[in-house]
């Protein structure tokens, strides 16, 4: 018999591993917003160390202003953007797409009943 140490659990080898736990609509949001913010902090100090060749970066780039306001602390995206991301992938897309769901559920129940009728 082998010895396990108290307050350890013992898995079957035979169970495998246990699945990871999803995350709730809120911790995959809170974990995205968090992941981006350390990652554009990660490039910003990228972007002002000795390392990176400022001038090749900014002749391949279409909106150097842009790119140097990002660099100096400003967001990545535009209030603009922002608008059209909500308006595509925010609340009123999935109002939007509820109605679209509700109606192909109506188009189902008349082609049904037009063939039965």
């Amino acid at each position: 018999k082998r010895c396990f140490p108290p307050g350890r659990k013992v898995q079957s080898s035979k169970l495998g591993p246990t699945p990871p736990r999803l995350l709730t609509e809120e911790e995959y949001r809170l974990q995205g917003e968090v992941e981006t913010r350390k990652a554009l902090a990660e490039l910003r100090s990228f972007c002002q160390s000795p390392e990176f060749s400022a001038w090749s970066t900014v002749s391949r780039i279409q909106s150097p202003k842009r790119f140097a306001d990002f660099v100096g602390g400003a967001s990545h995206v535009t209030p603009s953007e922002v608008s059209v991301h909500e308006r595509e992938f925010g609340l009123e897309s999935l109002f939007i797409d509820e109605q679209l769901f509700e109606e192909d559920d109506d188009d189902d129940d008349e082609d049904e009943d037009s063939v039965n009728g």
